[in-house]
């Protein structure tokens, strides 16, 4: 009983703390700022929790979040096309960052045999360089990039729109833990993942096309993270190279705190979502009642250890 709804009661337990710290905590306003607020570590634990699960882990989600966002915004200040045709060219141009910085890691990995943590440390650096550079179709040639402003109204409406009162980012979150879930728990891709994460030599050995599986859950998780920092350029109304820095311990803790262990072989949507969600009430719920946000990272750095550590006695037990 308690393992399955372990950490449904930690999330309720977390917002009744909260709640009565601070009045400001538990009001429409903030929980719907606290849900928005998530959808970006959100939407990008959908894809690390594929790649988790597989046994794999990707430490470049960060650095990714922060080139797509480059590359989008640099896109649409082009003064080359009407605005009706580089809107979806930047929204091609930041997705296809995402997929190839995945299609990258997965073929280091899946073809190469190089360690996921090498690989994707190695894409982790190589992203956030490319991020801090200005390409010269940006400019007067290679420099460093600061921001890049000026992005047109009508790319704002994805980041800062709402649809019946209920803000854009929310609704994209929702849509993509449903189909995410629908993919991880109904499709012979979950299936395979999951077969692969809990014995990697048994998948291969019943037929499954471990590499090929493998190469396409990175490629997810680039995918989803490419969609992630092109809702938060949109709402930030620029492309900012500086962003998303350790967001890849936000999604891992996520995933983690949710249930989906670093071993492989284990985890649900579900649990994803709601790992997510403490994340970020903790985040908020700390910067109501005034805690440093130094002393914060500590704080999640001692949740982060203590569902692993929780993980471990239930593996023994």
């Amino acid at each position: 009983m308690f393992e399955k709804y372990g950490i449904i009661l930690a999330l309720a337990l977390e917002i009744i703390i909260f709640s009565l710290l601070s009045e400001n905590f538990f009001t429409a306003d903030n929980l719907l700022n606290v849900t928005n607020q998530a959808t970006f570590i959100a939407i990008i634990a959908v894809g690390m929790t594929f790649v988790i699960i597989s046994a794999g882990i990707d430490l470049s989600v960060g650095s990714v979040f922060a080139l797509v966002g480059i590359i989008t915004a640099g896109v649409l200040t082009l003064d080359i096309t009407p605005l009706w045709l580089r809107l979806p060219l930047a929204l091609l141009a930041g997705l296809a960052v995402g997929l190839c910085a995945g299609l990258f890691s997965g073929l280091m990995i899946s073809r190469f045999n190089v360690a996921p943590f090498i690989a994707t440390l190695a894409m982790m650096t190589i992203c956030r360089g490319l991020a801090s550079l200005s390409p010269p179709i940006f400019g007067h040639g290679l420099k460093i990039q600061s921001t890049i402003s000026g992005l047109p109204g009508a790319f704002g409406a994805i980041g800062k729109g709402h649809i019946l009162g209920i803000p854009a980012p929310v609704i994209v979150m929702v849509v993509v833990y449903v189909i995410g879930g629908v993919v991880l728990h109904q499709s012979r891709l979950g299936r395979y993942t999951y077969a692969i994460g809990g014995n990697e030599e048994a998948a291969r050995l019943s037929g499954i096309d471990v590499r090929r599986v493998k190469l396409l859950v990175y490629i997810l998780c680039g995918g989803l993270t490419a969609l992630s920092g092109i809702i938060l350029a949109s709402k930030m109304g620029v492309g900012d190279p500086k962003v998303g820095v350790l967001y890849e311990l936000d999604a891992i803790a996520a995933v983690v705190i949710g249930g989906t262990t670093l071993m492989g072989g284990r985890g649900s949507m579900l649990g994803t979502f709601i790992g997510a969600m403490i994340i970020q009430v903790l985040y908020n719920g700390l910067n109501l009642v005034g805690v440093s946000s130094f002393l914060q990272k500590v704080i999640i750095g001692i949740v982060i250890l203590a569902a692993v550590l929780i993980d471990q006695i239930k593996k023994k037990t």
